[in-house]
């Protein structure tokens, strides 16, 4: 479970920017929207948000951090070298802030305990690192270190609520590496929760959506494959079976006008694979069953039958869930759907949660969200991205109509047209 995402000094994001997902104030839609965390002292959470704003806003970034936070945890110990830069890109129209340090920071819920875990990095190394739990609701300092300039060597606070071989796994723990990674590694069991969540738990993906080939693979069980149908039954494809034929890789398969360093490559990265071949199944009037080729659907059934085995999945095991663009290629009534499923307390039963950016302001109502469940992404006069929550314009409950006044510009977050200046 997400609480908070806090940011700061990457790419459009220059000042630190905190994105929630507590519960604020007022009891509308609370039986679907909302649900209470498990665990002692910790808050009430929304199921979904929604983050609206023009293009070049920086919505993306604020998905793409959290992506960056989760790739240097899952492979900065094992990935990287010694000497290896870390992928950092710092707000660059800023000279002061643009060799300072890019910092992340998430506070999660894993097993009913709240963790707070965050670290600040250059290119060269990690400045900071730092994790607290807070078991029975308590806080615990379970590691903390930060660079020191002058001496060139780090300090380290290794708390006594965390066991295991400590001086073992920070000794091992190289400049570009995290201490939360290395230790798991060298096996930590106390810290793999912490992992995990970021490895397991936490999803997202960028406009392109995901690969056909995971809800493929899940339709090769019929367990699944009904799931799956049922999933775009109800977002009212006309799809009436998915069939999957497996075959192995075949380099003469490919193009011929493709450059033959091309061909090696795919050849070496897919030797010995399974390509799943998918062709769905449509119904004829007077009962045939046509199959046509995944290539021949729609760009909208394609990317529906894409989202379908990560949304399910995601719902099945109550991930965090993190989309951008979600109203790309769809029509407004999927998009209704889709979010909805996160809604509903019978279809999501594990509390997975859904943040998502969107242009698509036919959802936005009160009907469909809670006033905190809104939030808006801008650009200042320094050309720096500022995300703010909808509560803060303190728009009227139940009176307010949300996409008209977002629209007319009541909350910001839109483009600025100007006029084509003519020859």
């Amino acid at each position: 479970m997400l609480i908070e995402f806090t940011v700061a000094n990457f790419r459009s994001i220059k000042t630190s920017q905190t994105f929630s997902l507590v519960k604020g104030k007022g009891n509308e839609l609370d039986q679907g929207n909302t649900f209470q965390s498990s665990g002692a002292g910790n808050p009430a959470l929304l199921r979904s948000a929604a983050i609206y704003g023009p293009n070049a806003a920086g919505k993306s970034n604020l998905i793409k951090a959290l992506q960056l936070m989760k790739r240097i945890v899952i492979e900065s110990a094992t990935k990287l070298q010694p000497g290896d830069e870390l992928p950092m890109i710092p707000f660059l129209l800023d000279i002061e802030v643009e060799q300072a340090p890019s910092e992340f920071e998430v506070v999660f819920i894993v097993d009913g305990v709240r963790f707070q875990y965050g670290f600040a990095a250059t290119r060269t190394r990690v400045i900071e690192e730092w994790l607290l739990a807070y078991p029975k609701g308590r806080p615990q300092r379970w590691f903390g270190r930060a660079w020191d300039t002058e001496k060139q060597a780090y300090d380290w606070d290794m708390g006594k609520a965390l066991s295991g071989k400590k001086q073992l796994w920070q000794d091992s723990t190289r400049p570009n590496a995290l201490f939360l990674s290395t230790a798991v590694q060298l096996n930590s069991e106390q810290l793999q929760p912490v992992y995990d969540w970021f490895k397991s738990t936490l999803r997202t993906t960028q406009v392109a959506g995901w690969d056909p080939s995971f809800t493929a693979s899940l339709c090769e069980d019929a367990e699944s494959r009904a799931r799956v149908l049922d999933f775009l039954r109800a977002a009212d494809m006309d799809i009436h079976d998915v069939q999957i034929a497996k075959e192995k890789f075949d380099v003469r398969d490919l193009p011929d006008d493709m450059p033959e360093l091309f061909k090696q490559q795919l050849a070496k990265e897919l030797e010995d694979k399974d390509m799943l071949e998918i062709k769905m199944a449509h119904q004829t009037m007077d009962g045939r069953t046509v199959a046509f080729e995944f290539d021949e659907e729609s760009d909208g059934t394609r990317k529906v039958f894409a989202f379908a085995g990560p949304w399910l999945d995601c719902l099945k095991n109550g991930y965090v869930l993190f989309v951008d663009e979600l109203h790309d290629n769809l029509h407004p009534k999927l998009v209704r759907f889709l979010v909805e499923l996160f809604h509903n307390p019978e279809v999501n039963s594990n509390n997975a949660q859904l943040v998502f950016t969107t242009h698509e302001t036919s959802i936005l109502s009160q009907e469909m969200f809670r006033r905190d469940q809104i939030w808006f992404c801008d650009k200042d006069e320094g050309q720096a991205t500022n995300i703010i929550p909808l509560t803060d314009f303190s728009p009227r409950k139940h009176r307010e109509n949300l996409e008209m006044s977002y629209l007319a510009g009541r909350y910001g977050a839109l483009p600025y047209i100007r006029k084509l200046k003519t020859a």
